[in-house]
């Protein structure tokens, strides 16, 4: 499990917090030794700290790619947006998709897909959506149709390659095998674009794609994007650079810092902004150390983040880590689908859903348009469709009609209409809103008393849900004038957009927050009444504290992109053949022991030194992490002979 790399130096660490190491002597106990279950031979730190910035270590001139082609896969829709890196000024979003609903505007379509009954892919989008409607129920029970499916990566606790979803026939399939196929058919569906553009067959080896995910997303599920983009075909393990793992609001932050006045709405005014010339940016232009903060509400989450712009280059640097959770506007949907349970009661909810799944989609996309017209200052009420076969098959299932439950149920604001339809008055309607945009809010003052972050001039809101009046009525309350809130006028194409951008000039984020603590597992000299008995282990008649977790990088600490961390270590003993380090990772920001509650192991590098000599007394084996987009890469490398070896830490193997 572990290996202990035996150090002088890094007591130093410990003593930083001796205290934390006393409270954590019950839950060393607890624990047992991970290294002395192993034993393995340790190695042991030379040097503290060194950080490299990305010039030191040369980075090979990269591809230069064609086109850059973003993909927002999102948990309500998806779409893809692209610009040739000969004219990045001009963004193209992709062509408009047959089906589209009234109501809604079809820049982007569903993320829906269907697979035929042999788990083949069929379709995506619209066209899976209105293909599994016109089957006949008997045949639709053997298609498997998925919709909402990216929040399972956020919400499911032990992610891994093998994670299933369950499609709305109730049939299980692998979560990796539906996301490639939705990234497959984007990247055919753009390919094809550009191809026609063209006029010839195009190359996906010179296409950069950029994937956006939510910041607040753990290690884990963004790990998972990438491997299902390397199984569509995206890029390849070996040549990882070819693809981006943007973090939504980021791409949301470098679009809005680039928006002309006429391209947003102020709230405040509540108009295009006026008074300044047109092709100004944000109000007269964001100035050096401008904070601002981007709301980025979408389908499925809500993610907060904070920038700050470092000039001259105007580039960004994030002040406070992501936060957020699950507060996307899928939350309304659970609160009619709760409304429903509530009228014709949970049993029959169940039931229809498993039985008449088609219907049931288009019940919800009957809601969907009306979630859209609801507002702060309606009052008229608000009309939703029953299908046919929900009147019908209700009937046959309680014995008496859709219009008597309406009645006995005496849900406050929910009548029946005589036309057939679910007659919602305004209020009941805000009461769906209620409990989502109550957690947003909620999340966003908590942001805005933390001591990082004042003195905030404007706040973003973008992403779908960021068209609802009643959101943004409930963010413009909150903040009583404390900054400005601007809406861009495309909202729901921001992070696509803005995605482009990232992938046209990485570079341009700069400073991110480490979502994480790093280290690796350390052997310390035993210090007598601070180390834990337990922890001695004596090698060689020499004491040391085994299962010392050795900091690389606390969590919330600032990390430039393409940071590289550097420590120097030793073997414990001089005739080891093979040298061994395993890399762990926490999400609290001190970590004492690697048998601490809440550390996990997330690499493992295997150094074989056998057969050689080292010239020096104490053989120096570095170990480097580099710090990239959504992957970080470890090395070692045996100085006296540059023998080196890589891994990429896994967060998904169990």
């Amino acid at each position: 499990m572990s290996n202990d790399l035996k150090t002088d130096r890094s007591y130093t660490m410990a003593d930083k917090d001796s205290i934390v190491i006393e409270d954590d002597i019950t839950d060393a106990m607890a624990a047992p030794s991970p290294a002395k279950s192993i034993g393995d031979p340790g190695i042991t730190p030379l040097s503290p700290t060194h950080i490299l910035k990305d010039s030191e270590e040369n980075e090979p001139a990269g591809h230069s790619f064609i086109v850059v082609v973003a993909i927002d896969f999102g948990t309500t829709s998806s779409g893809y947006a692209y610009a040739f890196t000969k004219e990045p000024e001009c963004i193209h979003t992709m062509r408009r998709w047959e089906g589209g609903d009234p109501g809604v505007s079809n820049q982007k379509t569903p993320t829906t897909i269907l697979l035929t009954p042999d788990k083949k892919f069929h379709s995506f989008g619209y066209a899976a959506r209105d293909f599994y409607h016109d089957l006949d129920p008997t045949e639709s029970k053997q298609w498997l149709y998925l919709e909402k499916f990216k929040m399972k990566l956020h919400t499911t606790a032990n992610l891994s390659i093998d994670t299933d979803l369950h499609a709305a026939n109730g049939k299980r399939v692998k979560a990796l095998d539906i996301f490639a196929y939705a990234l497959a058919f984007f990247k055919e569906q753009a390919l094809k674009e550009l191809s026609d553009q063209a006029g010839a067959e195009f190359d996906n080896a010179d296409v950069r794609w950029v994937i956006t995910v939510p910041a607040i997303w753990k290690m884990p599920a963004k790990q998972f994007m990438r491997e299902a983009a390397y199984k569509a075909g995206l890029a390849s393990r070996e040549n990882p650079e070819q693809l981006i793992i943007a973090l939504e609001p980021e791409a949301a932050s470098i679009y809005c810092r680039k928006l002309r006045l006429h391209q947003m709405i102020d709230l405040g005014s509540k108009t295009s902004i006026n008074g300044y010339s047109p092709t100004e940016n944000v109000g007269a232009g964001m100035t050096q150390g401008d904070r601002y903060v981007v709301v980025d509400c979408g389908g499925g989450t809500v993610d907060l983040t904070v920038h700050q712009i470092r000039m001259p280059e105007g580039h960004l640097k994030e002040l406070y880590k992501a936060s957020g959770g699950p507060y996307g506007s899928i939350g309304i949907d659970y609160e009619f689908e709760k409304l429903l349970c509530k009228i014709f009661g949970q049993d029959f909810i169940d039931q229809f859903k498993i039985k008449r799944p088609a219907a049931w989609v288009d019940l919800m996309i009957a809601f969907e348009s009306r979630k859209r017209a609801a507002a702060p200052d309606r009052t008229n009420p608000l009309n939703i469709n029953l299908p046919f076969s929900f009147i019908d098959y209700y009937k046959k299932f309680r014995g008496h009609s859709v219009e008597h439950a309406l009645r006995k149920s005496n849900v406050d604001f929910v009548k029946w209409s005589s036309q057939g339809m679910l007659r919602m008055n305004p209020d009941a309607m805000n009461a769906l809103f209620k409990p989502t945009i109550d957690h947003i809010i909620q999340h966003l003052t908590d942001l805005f008393d933390k001591p990082e972050v004042t003195d905030i001039k404007f706040l973003f809101l973008v992403g779908g849900f960021a068209e609802s009046p009643l959101l943004q009525k409930a963010v413009q309350d909150m903040l009583q004038g404390r900054s400005r809130v601007i809406i861009p006028h495309d909202v729901g194409l921001t992070i696509l957009k803005g995605a482009v951008l990232f992938g046209l000039d990485p570079g341009v984020i700069k400073v991110r927050r480490s979502p994480l603590t790093y280290g690796v597992g350390v052997l310390n000299r035993f210090v007598e009444g601070k180390h834990p008995p337990e922890k001695m282990l004596v090698k060689d008649g020499t004491r040391w504290c085994t299962d010392v977790f050795d900091t690389f990088i606390a969590t919330d600490q600032s990390v430039a992109l393409g940071e590289t961390v550097k420590r120097s270590y030793t073997p414990a003993k001089p005739s080891q053949q093979v040298i061994v380090i395993h890399v762990y990772c926490s999400e609290k920001e001190s970590v004492t022991f690697i048998s601490d509650p809440g550390v996990r192991k997330c690499g493992t590098l295997r150094l074989d030194v056998s057969g050689t000599e080292s010239p020096a007394a104490r053989r120096e084996i570095q170990t480097l992490m580099q710090f990239g987009d959504t992957e970080i890469r470890a090395m070692a490398v045996d100085v006296a002979t540059s023998r080196s070896v890589k891994a990429s830490i896994d967060f998904l193997s169990q």
